[in-house]
């Protein structure tokens, strides 16, 4: 049996048809159709992604997304949606969601984009090309446990905030560019802009830098992207 994926989605005929198609694929789907109902199945066995849609009865999915990702609950999230619009794109990735593709889509492409999520779920948890963890000045990061220590505290890291500095890490030394950082931490379609990137890394630097307003090792490579020197 392969991976198993939770699919929230309330339209009966749209579900069967989801799950029958991801089980030929070699999934093990879950259906359930209300918000309630996947945050719970989130919180006891969590799956390897969940395809969930935003118009529930209930708990909307922006509002599963947003109280999982409060409990530290780094699920991938892949949001199934009619409405479709770019500022609904921009609020369920920043939420925390993974990817976003709207109603109607074709199923070949759903099935993609699941294996797409997954693939970037597989290369943050397996040991990085950069060792298991990242040393900056009085900063630790240990990209296993997703944490960051300095100072005597510790900081848990997001996932999208320890996929950020991951790649970063294993090409400490090169100019990455946005629209490379895009397509390895959401996958290059997911987002509308690259400006969320930069939202990012000014945390990451609050959290890293001595001096956030001079980065010492978070470099900005002005109408490029980004160079970490540690």
């Amino acid at each position: 049996m392969g991976e198993r994926l939770l699919l929230v989605e309330d339209e009966a005929h749209l579900a069967e048809a989801i799950s029958d198609n991801l089980a030929l694929e070699g999934y093990e789907v879950e259906v359930v159709g209300d918000g309630e109902s996947a945050l719970a199945r989130a919180r006891g066995a969590p799956p390897a992604l969940i395809l969930l849609d935003v118009m529930l009865p209930g708990i909307d999915g922006f509002a599963v997304c947003e109280r999982l990702r409060a409990e530290r609950n780094e699920v991938p999230i892949l949001f199934l949606t009619a409405r479709n619009e770019s500022d609904d794109r921009v609020r369920g990735l920043a939420l925390g969601g993974d990817d976003y593709l709207g109603k109607p889509f074709d199923l070949r492409e759903l099935i993609l984009r699941v294996r797409a999520i997954l693939r970037r779920n597989q290369w943050l948890h397996e040991p990085s090309q950069a060792g298991d963890t990242l040393v900056l000045g009085d900063a630790r990061v240990d990209f296993r446990t997703f944490t960051l220590g300095r100072e005597g505290r510790e900081t848990r890291l997001s996932t999208k905030e320890t996929a950020i500095l991951r790649y970063l890490a294993e090409r400490a030394g090169e100019v990455v560019s946005r629209a490379e950082i895009l397509d390895r931490v959401w996958g290059y379609d997911a987002f509308p802009t690259t400006r969320t990137i930069d939202n990012f890394v000014v945390r990451l630097r609050r959290l890293l830098e001595p001096d956030p307003a001079h980065p010492r090792y978070i470099h900005t490579i002005r109408g490029t992207g980004y160079r970490l020197t540690p």
